[in-house]
């Protein structure tokens, strides 16, 4: 590990004073810092030294002793761990602590620690880590004694409730309601100076100025505190943020003010001073409004619009999520999710949990077992009795969730970032020039009133929230339209890709509309309904066009079923031993012959009996998407299918740039391919099978149709229907980026004419004050409008 000065401590940078603690000629302020650099030490994690030059957080103690004995007790635990299933547990904690790269790195590193902890992931901006762990290898009291050890000490109380933001927002409003009080009042008192005609009885004056100074005195403290604690915190981690120039306009209003109040110069600032502040805030709340409206409708009903299948008296029909009520009857097929909590009623149960744990072992059930919300069936039909309403929070978690820390990116983003810092440090360059310029020619007053309103004026908040919302309402014109995004990333990805990559069987045919014919050895009622039976198990377009095929043939629950994905299934029903799929996974040989049509060959006892062929459907206005998409993308089809239909698609695919017999692993070595050559890929399939290329890809879309298809893997769920406007929803994510770039050249201009108005004295701070939330609004405002003209348009 990299050493520091001779006297800081190695692990949190802090001076170590006269007595530092030694060890291997290394210095530490006290022994907490040791132990922590020496569980880093034995476990190898160096790397947690190298992100952040003074990465660790100066440690207290490490002696617990019963501190968290309280973590034994049961009912204490249930309120911490939102699942455990199998001696597996996820809890989440708020860790304020959290505070630079070092530290996601060492948080999303435990297991390296213990190996108890299975996964763990950060979330930066909220300071909260997601915790997998085994409870039979590590006890949730013993988590929390790990994490204090290494001093992230968890907020236990905040696990327990989400009340910080509301705690944070009312002392915003308390904030406002005391520089909203103080300037009325002080304008009240300054009133008589701005219209008479000459000037005030002195004492008079006086009375007014120290009566104002006092009322101000809490606003600066009080009400401006937010800016200065933000500013010294990160001139400590030696970061230059926005709130710089403010806190320094604050100070110096309130020191000149000072100084002349208390000695009889003047009346000082304080209307000037309480007005800043107070306008201030309230252009922090009104942004806080617009960050919070950036939800856009963000629960299961903008992401989940896609059916499942109830059972309403015996008959099978396909209802919303949101329609979903406690106690009813639901049939959840092969890798289909469940959409709330409940209970097993009836089949062989094998919940696959990987995305709520990362553990991917599926968990056995038996009848009236409880069944947690977000687990996967991995076998055959099971029915399920809702207990409790859809978990929208839940759910909305799940879609979100990344398994992974990623580095910044060359993203408009990180781009909005870097112009930020720089933007604070020339700011404040030019207040200060302005300041030293107007103080050379003798007008202190205009010196004062200068580098105050450049600092306050010149803001960045309009360029930070040019992105968001431009991007944010893109989010909601898709979701209106049928596409659900993710998250704000993925429209700026899918401006820059210059490759698709379609899947063909459920993407780009129709499922549920095909004609289907049998050849082969006639089967006998008992063999077709055990083909139904098995076929039924399946959510994949081709099972489910069997399915269709043998509507009305009796049901009968197999004993056990396997699905290959993109191979075909296998089960045992009544006795018989039934296999259906590919030629090769059914036949264990591939015959080279033109097929025009899909095919399913069918086994069973392990003997061939013959195969469907099944003529595909495609989608409504594929081939004008096709032909559109063609002009500006380079297109290419990868299938697990056979070529029958390479005739019908060679007018919108090159040869050479369709790929059939294609197992799941291919495709995501295919886009791989793609990838290293330079290009940036957006992969488009149904769900089931393409898992690895979606997660390969740069952008994943799954086109979803009247069942639960829900991947995490994929970055963005198109409904079927409205597949023909894929053309126009890529074009339109170009269209957005354009605004982004006019709300950047919007916001420029305003700091432009902002600053040249503040430095030749022509605009007083709190006018600036005004201002500077006036920008936001300006620039919400174009790209609210411009982005949903352009939807109405475009779409």
């Amino acid at each position: 590990m990299k050493s520091k000065g001779e006297n800081t401590c190695v692990h949190c940078g802090a001076d170590c004073g006269k007595e530092p603690v030694v060890w291997n000629n290394m210095n530490f302020c006290c022994n907490g810092c040791l132990t922590v650099y020496q569980l880093l030490n034995e476990n190898k994690l160096y790397n947690y030294y190298q992100l952040e030059e003074t990465p660790g957080i100066k440690v207290e103690t490490t002696e617990f002793g019963n501190k968290y004995a309280f973590l034994d007790n049961d009912e204490v635990k249930e309120k911490l761990i939102s699942f455990s299933e199998g001696g597996i547990s996820k809890v989440r904690f708020f860790i304020p602590v959290i505070h630079c790269a070092s530290c996601i790195w060492l948080l999303e590193h435990l297991q390296k620690l213990h190996s108890g902890i299975r996964h763990s992931f950060v979330n930066f901006t909220k300071k909260e880590v997601d915790i997998t762990f085994d409870e039979g290898k590590i006890t949730l009291r013993q988590l929390v004694e790990l994490l204090s050890s290494i001093h992230y000490i968890p907020d236990l109380s905040q696990s327990q409730t989400d009340k910080k933001d509301d705690k944070s927002y009312k002392k915003l409003l308390y904030k406002i309601g005391v520089a909203g009080f103080v300037f009325v009042n002080v304008m009240t008192y300054s009133l008589p100076a701005y219209f008479n005609g000459e000037p005030l009885n002195e004492k008079l004056q006086s009375l007014f100025s120290i009566l104002s100074y006092i009322l101000v005195i809490p606003v600066a403290i009080y009400s401006g505190s937010d800016y200065y604690i933000s500013a010294f915190k990160n001139l400590l981690k030696k970061n230059i943020s926005i709130d710089l120039p403010i806190a320094l306009g604050i100070i110096v209003l309130f020191i000149v003010t000072s100084y002349e109040v208390l000695s009889g110069m003047g009346p000082g600032y304080c209307d000037s001073l309480s007005g800043l502040i107070f306008f201030l805030l309230v252009g922090k709340w009104y942004q806080g409004k617009t960050y919070e409206a950036l939800s856009f409708e963000r629960n299961y009903k903008s992401y989940f619009p896609i059916a499942v299948t109830k059972i309403n008296k015996q008959i099978e029909e396909s209802i919303l999520l949101e329609k979903i009520e406690v106690d009813d009857v639901l049939i959840i097929r092969n890798k289909e999710l469940i959409p709330a909590d409940s209970e097993l009623l009836e089949g062989d149960a094998r919940i696959d949990y990987s995305f709520v744990t990362g553990e991917s072992t599926p968990v056995a059930k038996n009848t009236s077992d409880f069944i947690y919300a977000g687990g996967r069936q991995m076998g055959g039909i099971i029915k399920i009795k809702v207990k409790k309403g859809v978990n929208q929070s839940h759910l909305t978690k799940l879609w979100n969730q990344d398994a992974t820390y990623h580095k910044p990116s060359d993203s408009l983003k990180n781009l909005s970032d870097r112009i930020s810092q720089y933007f604070t440090v020339i700011v404040i360059a030019i207040a200060i020039a302005g300041f030293t310029y107007w103080m050379l020619q003798g007008e202190t007053h205009t010196a004062i009133f200068v580098f105050t309103a450049v600092l306050i004026v010149a803001c960045p908040c309009a360029l930070a929230l040019s992105i968001p919302f431009t991007f944010g309402n893109t989010m909601r014109i898709f979701g209106r339209k049928g596409l659900y995004i993710k998250n704000t990333d993925v429209i700026e990805k899918l401006s820059h890709i210059d490759t698709i990559v379609f899947d063909k069987t459920g993407t780009l045919t129709q499922p549920n509309q095909n004609k289907v014919e049998y050849l082969g050895e006639e089967l006998n009622p008992d063999e077709k309904e055990a083909v139904f039976s098995i076929a039924k198990q399946s959510t994949h377009p081709l099972s489910a066009a069997l399915t269709q095929f043998f509507n009305g043939s009796n049901y009968h629950a197999p004993e056990h079923v396997v699905e290959v994905a993109g191979r075909g299934i296998f089960g045992k029903v009544n006795q018989l031993e039934v296999r259906i799929g590919a030629e090769e996974y059914v036949t264990n040989r591939l015959t080279e012959k033109k097929q025009n049509s899909s095919i399913v060959f069918v086994a069973i006892d392990n003997r061939v009996k013959g195969h469907y062929t099944i003529s595909n459907k495609y989608r409504s206005g594929f081939d004008k998407v096709l032909t559109s998409l063609r002009s500006c993308f380079k297109l290419f089809l990868v299938s697990g299918d056979n070529s029958a239909e390479a005739k019908n698609l060679n007018a919108y695919f090159e040869t050479g740039n369709m790929h059939f017999n294609q197992k799941p692993g291919d495709k995501a070595e295919f886009i791989k391919k793609l990838q290293s050559d330079g290009n940036s890929v957006l992969m488009t399939g149904d769900g089931l099978n393409d898992a690895g290329a979606l997660m390969q890809s740069d952008v994943a879309l799954t086109v979803a149709d009247k069942a639960y298809h829900f991947s995490p893997a994929s970055d963005a769920v198109l409904e079927a229907q409205q597949f023909n406007k894929l053309d126009r929803f890529i074009g339109f994510t170009r269209t957005a980026l354009n605004i982004v770039k006019i709300a950047f050249v919007i916001s420029f201009l305003y700091n432009i004419i902002g600053i040249s108005f503040a430095i030749t004295g022509n605009l007083s701070p709190v006018v600036a004050a005004i201002l500077m939330p006036i920008s936001s609004v300006s620039v919400v405002a174009f790209a609210t409008f411009v982005t949903r003209l352009a939807g109405r348009w475009r779409l």
